[in-house]
């Protein structure tokens, strides 16, 4: 479920809706009588998991409210081509106003939820799960997160915030791969990740006392060893290059974890659509 009270959450529908109303929908206050009431509903057009429905009640709230809405889907739930997912009555601009920015949330979210879902099913029964990454659309990490998690996927950090994860640039900002991870522990109680890119460089990490790896560009056959290396004493994350056709192959090493940007940055929004009807 999304929390329709966060501030992101809230901010991000009112900037949707500014950028597509604007100083009103001249179309419809041209065409349309005042106090024509209408009902509508949103319908999946292909097979799909659903994320975002519960954005409409924010939606609606933000243009004057709707007499009726009717979720008949929530976020994580399947529907399939032609289910209505949600179902809305009230006055017919409203409707119509709140049209393209209600779809674009779900076909976009939507989309995500359904390609995270697909990347869980690719890794079943084998011992590892899928987390995303920050390569989200700016300005609406939190709710493409949320459709990751829809979709079966693990949320990694949601920023530079809440996790530290020592990178590449890091570790030669820092001096090397020790002098990174005591900096990093005796600075912050936050969990601590290391990303690595040699067997040297793991063997490093892990005699100063790394306890979460992400082995990064590795192929499924190069990241075995390293994974043998790291058995029982730290998590291994393998990151780069993984897509739905090799994650499999990627999870089958004995990984902890995989991570793919793809899920978030590449999703193909799904089919949705919104038909109105006057009552």
């Amino acid at each position: 479920m999304i929390d329709l009270s966060h501030p992101e959450i809230r901010d991000a529908v009112r900037r949707a809706l500014e950028e597509d109303i604007g100083a009103g929908d001249v179309t419809s206050e041209a065409c349309i009588p005042a106090n024509r009431r209408a009902s509508g509903e949103f319908l999946a057009r292909e097979a799909q998991v659903i994320a975002g429905v519960e954005l409409l009640s924010l939606i609606y709230k933000m243009r004057g409210g709707v007499e009726r809405l009717e979720l008949r889907k929530s976020s994580g739930d399947r529907a399939f081509a032609g289910e209505v997912i949600a179902s809305v009555s009230g006055n017919a601009r409203t409707l119509l106003a709140c049209e393209r920015v209600a779809l674009n949330f779900l076909q976009r979210l939507g989309g995500i939820a359904t390609l995270a879902a697909k990347f869980v099913e690719r890794i079943a029964s084998t011992g590892c799960r899928v987390l995303d990454t920050r390569k989200t659309t700016p300005g609406l990490r939190r709710l493409e997160k949320m459709a990751t998690a829809a979709g079966g996927v693990t949320n990694h950090r949601m920023g530079l915030y809440d996790a530290i994860l020592i990178k590449n640039n890091h570790i030669a900002a820092a001096g090397g791969i020790r002098q990174s991870i005591e900096a990093a522990r005796s600075a912050s109680p936050l969990p601590i990740e290391i990303e690595v890119r040699t067997g040297e460089q793991l063997a490093e990490a892990l005699d100063a006392g790394a306890t979460h790896v992400l082995l990064d560009n590795f192929t499924p056959a190069e990241a075995i060893e390293l994974i043998r290396m790291a058995s029982g004493r730290a998590k291994v994350e393998l990151s780069g290059g993984v897509t739905l056709d090799n994650v499999r192959d990627y999870a089958l090493t004995g990984a902890d974890f995989v991570s793919s940007g793809a899920i978030t940055h590449s999703a193909a929004a799904v089919d949705v659509s919104f038909r109105l009807k006057l009552d």
